[in-house]
């Protein structure tokens, strides 16, 4: 089989022919290799239904890389979106069905993964041992210990990995953390987040026929082997547990990590959830209501206040966070923020230059472009990166103890060395999850 792609049989068939029996483990034959400052970029996208667009646009707006390659085991959307990026790059863009072939492809320097959340740490690994640098979509992992093998596999290959919490890239969150250092609201105590939205029910899964489109063994990939339901492709996933880690995941991310951020912190002594599914009567596994508290020494504490189905707003903003100090209050969101004194009075206020999305379900915006620049500067290792894995898995982390939380229905008593759970077998079995025989992550 060619590694270019093009018709829709040759797209089904052959993949399905190498889908299975072949472990998650490349050989490293060579480290990421140094990129040179005048040299162009050549980037892969993987998952291109939703943010993985938003990507490639960034990676467009750079004027010196662009996307060689899209994967994608979605015969439409992988057409669909060539497209568009061979209109943006004016190149002829290689097709993939299969990630694996992806990475045998010597020409490309990094990937940009935005697949469903069990999929993204195996690929972010198999990146590095391939001697790929990679962009990794938010959240991190699928379950705690994929955190810990990313991080032992940046450890052992070196390339490098920018997690897409793109807010940490955005200018008025930069200045807001630099002027919280200088006391500008005194001593912050207390890091509020918040999320909401007008999701609808999904409805009840049916298995059918898989579409003739796609290749279903590819999208399970690591996941143990099920029938095809009609409900999880493309975005109904986020919901179940096998696939997806839930909104906390999938939104709370980005603002529990600016928390943390601005107050210095990073695993809690402990972490309590409450809440449920309280709209619909649907096949939805996780939680529409979610309120989650972290603990930390001096009584500091981080919170974060999830409703993925009541629109109702905090400050007009479906999300954002607000720093509560001794001084004052800072409220922050991914297009801005403003400093209050002890009076409610204004005391500063920055905008970013453009506007960024925030509850819809791409969230593409300047951010993108401003994250991606500086990915693009480190790998030429002319900057540091904003959001590095080491920082990425502890925030994912803290959104996974949310969760395990609420699982077992009580407070969890967390280890703040390590972020480990304490005394819990119950919830310690969510740590880490089953593969698909064949599958499995091998660092």
């Amino acid at each position: 089989m060619s590694n270019q792609i093009s018709p829709r049989r040759s797209f089904i068939k052959g993949a399905a022919a190498t889908a299975s029996g072949i472990a998650l483990a490349l050989s490293a034959k060579s480290y990421a290799r140094i990129i040179g400052a005048n040299e162009r970029i050549k980037f892969a996208a993987v998952g291109v239904n939703g943010r993985g667009k938003a990507l490639i646009k960034a990676v467009a707006a750079n004027k010196n890389a662009e996307v060689q390659a899209i994967c994608d085991v979605d015969s439409r959307v992988l057409d669909k979106t060539i497209a568009m990026n061979n209109s943006l790059s004016k190149i002829k863009t290689q097709a993939y069905a299969d990630y694996r072939q992806l990475l045998e492809n010597k020409d490309i320097d990094s990937v940009l993964i935005a697949t469903p959340e069990h999929w993204h740490a195996p690929m972010a690994i198999m990146a590095l041992q391939a001697g790929k640098h990679a962009y990794l979509e938010k959240p991190c992992s699928h379950n705690p210990h994929e955190g810990e093998l990313l991080l032992e596999a940046q450890q052992k290959y070196k390339p490098i990995i920018q997690v897409g919490t793109q807010q940490r890239s955005a200018m008025s969150t930069i200045k807001a953390i630099s002027d919280i250092q200088e006391g500008l609201i005194g001593k912050v105590y207390h890091g509020k987040a918040w999320y909401s939205n007008d999701r609808a029910a999904i409805g009840k899964a049916e298995e059918t026929n898989i579409p003739d489109w796609l290749n279903w063994d590819l999208w399970q990939g690591p996941a143990p082997r099920e029938s095809f339901k009609d409900i999880y492709v493309h975005y109904k996933w986020h919901w179940f547990w096998k696939y997806g880690t839930g909104e906390i995941n999938n939104n709370a991310t980005h603002e529990i990590d600016i928390c943390r951020w601005a107050m210095g912190l990073k695993y809690p002594n402990s972490v309590s959830s409450n809440g449920g599914r309280f709209h619909f009567d649907d096949d939805w596994e996780f939680y529409d209501t979610q309120v989650v508290n972290y603990a930390y020494d001096e009584g500091k504490m981080i919170t974060w206040e999830g409703r993925s189905c009541n629109g109702f707003e905090h400050h007009n903003r479906g999300r954002g966070l607000t720093l509560h100090g001794t001084e004052g209050t800072i409220l922050l969101d991914r297009n801005g923020y403003t400093a209050y004194n002890m009076n409610n009075q204004i005391i500063k206020e920055i905008k970013e230059a453009k506007v960024s999305a925030t509850t819809n379900t791409v969230g593409e915006g300047f951010l993108d472009v401003l994250h991606m620049d500086n990915f693009i500067k480190a790998m030429r290792g002319e900057a540091a990166l904003k959001a590095p894995i080491e920082e990425g898995v502890v925030s994912n982390l803290l959104c996974h103890l949310g969760n395990y939380s609420q699982k077992v229905g009580r407070q969890l008593t967390i280890d703040p060395s390590n972020g480990r759970i304490l005394n819990d077998k119950e919830a310690m079995q969510y740590w880490t999850r089953d593969y698909q025989p064949g599958w499995e992550i091998k660092v």
